[in-house]
């Protein structure tokens, strides 16, 4: 379906996603944020604030290489996300080039020998979700299957694209990020603060992200792959790699909840 309505040349609006005239703005669900519209045309991050308003899960990347010496130089910069007592938690792995390609390929066999996965070591997440974020969670899917074209009670159409992510979307890139199993929640805290700060990063060079828990499903397949000690647990994934503007689910802007309903002010 996404290849028809390519050849048409039709693109699909995009939700919750509203340029206005005069200050270039956009209207994400109820907040609005504002963007510069030279970063939206180059696509690229010339503010945190800007960098914040465009940073999203892209599933479609192009192919495209990134550099690695500005990879490096990414990841270096986000090592000084705050850490509790400067413990500095987080244990990387950059896979690309011929890597990446070997790693596909595994993936690709060990998905369709255990479509299931493997031995959990964690819920990405709490079972019984209830609302709000039980509601938040149905949105999001159902808007991106929707951009899709994908039905609700298509099931298997829905399991076949929920394969992609472990395919990188197409990206040249992935990341992974272990934590020492001896760490608690505040550790775990800490790998989000790093993981943003590099999705931040990220933007300000051009380039975009998806964070993928989902590969927390194929724990020993990566542990193996990377060659992780035993006595760190793997976190999470991540693409890395150039949007493709023509992929319709990168037209997805997930919705934000008011700032009324997440803060409390006292005293303000």
């Amino acid at each position: 379906m996404t290849a028809n309505r390519r050849s048409r040349g039709e693109r699909q609006p995009r939700p919750c996603f509203i340029y206005r005239e005069g200050p270039k703005q956009c209207a994400l669900g109820p907040s609005v944020a504002t963007i510069n519209l030279e970063m939206v045309m180059n696509d690229t991050a010339n503010s945190v604030s800007e960098a914040l308003a465009t940073r999203r899960s892209v599933r479609g990347f192009l192919d495209k290489p990134v550099d690695g010496a500005l990879l490096r130089d990414l990841l270096e910069k986000a090592a000084r996300a705050p850490s509790g007592g400067n413990l500095q938690p987080w244990h990387l792995h950059v896979v690309g080039g011929e890597r990446m390609k070997a790693l596909k390929a595994l993936a690709w066999e060990r998905v369709a020998a255990r479509p299931g996965g493997e031995d959990t070591e964690y819920d990405v997440y709490p079972k019984n979700l209830v609302a709000p974020y039980r509601d938040r969670r149905f949105q999001v899917g159902e808007d991106m299957y929707g951009l899709l074209g994908i039905p609700r009670e298509s099931k298997a159409a829905r399991l076949q694209w929920f394969a992609r992510n472990f395919q990188f979307f197409g990206a040249p890139v992935a990341l992974f990020c272990y934590v020492d199993r001896r760490m608690g929640p505040p550790q775990w805290s800490d790998l989000g603060m790093y993981l943003q700060s590099l999705m931040l990063l990220l933007r300000e060079a051009g380039l975009h992200s998806c964070p993928q828990e989902c590969w927390s499903l194929y724990p020993r397949t990566i542990a193996e792959f990377v060659g992780a000690p035993n006595e760190q647990m793997l976190f999470t994934g991540m693409a890395i790699g150039y949007e493709d503007p023509d992929e319709p689910v990168n037209q997805l802007r997930s919705r934000r909840a008011p700032l009324d309903e997440i803060a409390h002010f006292h005293g303000l």
